[in-house]
């Protein structure tokens, strides 16, 4: 095999691991808490309503950060983008769908969390997952609200549309980070590491933090590109 095809497969490789650790992620932690498994199939039971509700906001959370909002910025992504071929406005908007996606699965599952809390009579956000995973949501909540006039640029009266592309990304980024942290340390929780493996806990937290990683570099190399053809 030439170098050139050994290239190839390793560059192509590299392209599609974050994709994979997305899914993996998602997987890992929405399957033990799909309705019907052990912890969530109690309909015999007083508590029916929360241990669902409970189990709803995971799903929901993993689907928030660990696939939506990961795919969302990785569409920007300079070689693992799914849709590098197609032009920038295409991106855009499928961005503001997976974006929009997000919002919503964070809207859901705060709801959940709060009802469930009430009806258990349970302090709110107590803890720092959920005190991180609060502010998180508000961040992306936020951000993608203020993100409006990059896809209306008549709305950005006054404003460079460069510097709200800035603004834009450093945000997502901090959103993003926020949500990876509030991510891990759930998964720290009792419940969460009873209800998979060792092995399988390690390879959840791995995928999380790589895909923190390479979004980070994302940002800050696309940021770093940008200043330098300013320059």
């Amino acid at each position: 095999m030439s170098a050139r095809r050994i290239l190839g497969a390793t560059t192509a490789a590299s392209a599609a691991l974050p994709h994979c650790a997305c899914v993996v992620l998602t997987a890992i932690i929405a399957l033990p808490s799909r309705p019907g498994t052990s912890e969530c199939h109690a309909a015999q039971t007083p508590r029916a309503a929360c241990r669902i509700l409970a189990c709803l906001s995971d799903v929901l959370v993993a689907f928030q950060f660990s696939l939506f909002m990961t795919e969302a910025i990785l569409l920007f992504s300079p070689h693992g983008s799914p849709l590098r071929t197609l032009p920038h406005k295409t991106k855009a908007r499928s961005h503001w769908i997976l974006q929009c996606l997000c919002v919503s699965c964070a809207a859901l599952g705060l709801a959940a969390i709060v009802y469930n809390k009430h009806l258990n009579g349970k302090p709110h956000f107590t803890s720092w997952h959920g005190l991180l995973g609060l502010l998180a949501a508000c961040v992306v909540a936020l951000q993608s609200s203020a993100a409006v006039p990059l896809l209306y640029p008549s709305l950005a009266k006054g404003w460079s549309l460069a510097k709200l592309k800035r603004y834009h990304a450093a945000a997502g980024l901090v959103a993003y980070l926020l949500g990876s942290g509030s991510l891990l340390l759930g998964l720290r929780s009792a419940w969460f590491s009873a209800a998979v493996g060792e092995y399988t806990w390690y390879l959840a937290a791995a995928c999380c933090a790589f895909n923190a990683l390479v979004v980070t570099n994302q940002v800050s190399s696309g940021h770093a590109a940008k200043k330098r053809r300013q320059s």
